[in-house]
């Protein structure tokens, strides 16, 4: 049993982990919005139970222990949010908050039986893969949108980033999973993208575009 505040840093540690193996303390403390000197006492806890491998100036590293800890929250946020969505019909921008607090709870008798009442889903309403029981990923061929060249066509798979604010604004451009568009014109003076899609045609920001993933059309 680990307390709400370790598990946060555990699973903040995993998002972090996939930009290179070794975290820092203060890409930490961005992520959570904390002083580093918070972030320094956690560690060093998180440590002592095992969780992580922690050395002053070389980062933090999660230990098996810890990965399996991290991933098992991030599976029960993301069933929690397929629940959400699916069975309450809230919006894919209105669900990260909620499934933070719900991805708390302990019972692991409980997120077995909402796996199996959803079937068994692979991803969360933001194209996120959901780990199984044994916490393996479901593999996603996705890219960024910013990484197509002009004329492409592709399909939304997903987002980096669960922002609500870029939620809210993919919503309002028709932009949610499953969603055709096709790579109209690159803006270089700006970076941004010219995109037509099912609900007309729109320009994007890189920023934007970084965080939107896509799929090619013929992967069904």
């Amino acid at each position: 049993m680990h307390s709400q505040n370790e598990e946060n840093y555990l699973k903040a540690i995993f998002k972090l982990s996939a930009e290179g193996p070794a975290v820092s303390t203060s890409a930490l403390a961005r992520e959570l919005d904390v002083q580093a000197a918070s972030v320094t006492d956690m560690v060093k806890k998180l440590a002592a139970k095992e969780l992580i491998q922690y050395e002053k100036y070389q980062g933090v590293l999660l230990t098996a222990k810890g990965r399996l800890v991290a991933v098992n929250i991030i599976r029960k946020h993301r069933i929690w949010e397929v629940f959400l969505v699916d069975k309450l019909g809230f919006g894919w921008s209105e669900v990260h908050d909620i499934a933070e607090q719900l991805e708390h709870i302990h019972s692991e008798q409980l997120i077995d039986r909402l796996d199996d009442f959803l079937d068994h889903p692979s991803f969360d309403p933001h194209g996120g893969p959901i780990p199984d029981r044994e916490g393996r990923l479901p593999q996603r061929q996705a890219e960024p949108l910013s990484a197509l060249p002009v004329g492409s066509k592709a399909i939304v798979a997903g987002v980096k980033d669960d922002d609500r604010e870029l939620l809210e604004y993919l919503e309002q451009k028709g932009l949610l999973i499953g969603a055709r568009l096709r790579v109209l014109e690159h803006l270089t003076f700006d970076d941004s993208l010219v995109l037509e899609t099912p609900s007309g045609k729109w320009s994007v920001s890189r920023k934007v575009a970084d965080n939107l993933l896509v799929r090619p059309p013929a992967v069904e």
